[in-house]
């Protein structure tokens, strides 16, 4: 008849190997957030520069006009 320490020690390192995996993937979770939030701020900073150049042109269109 078979031991069972065998099937223990398989099911021990499975279960091991399966918590590194877990972790590993909680990790990755927290740094692809952290690259989500900063790529959303670059954006918004971008969107924000993009609307002030538009009023500035739009100023200058608007004092051209009266000169006119």
């Amino acid at each position: 008849m078979r031991s069972a320490r065998p099937h223990r020690a398989l099911l021990a390192g499975l279960l091991a190997a399966c918590c590194l995996l877990l972790l590993g993937a909680v990790s990755g979770c927290a740094t692809t957030q952290e690259t989500a939030a900063k790529k959303q701020a670059e954006s918004k900073r971008i969107l924000d520069a993009r609307e002030k150049r538009q009023e500035r042109r739009s100023k200058s269109d608007d004092q051209e006009s009266e000169k006119r």
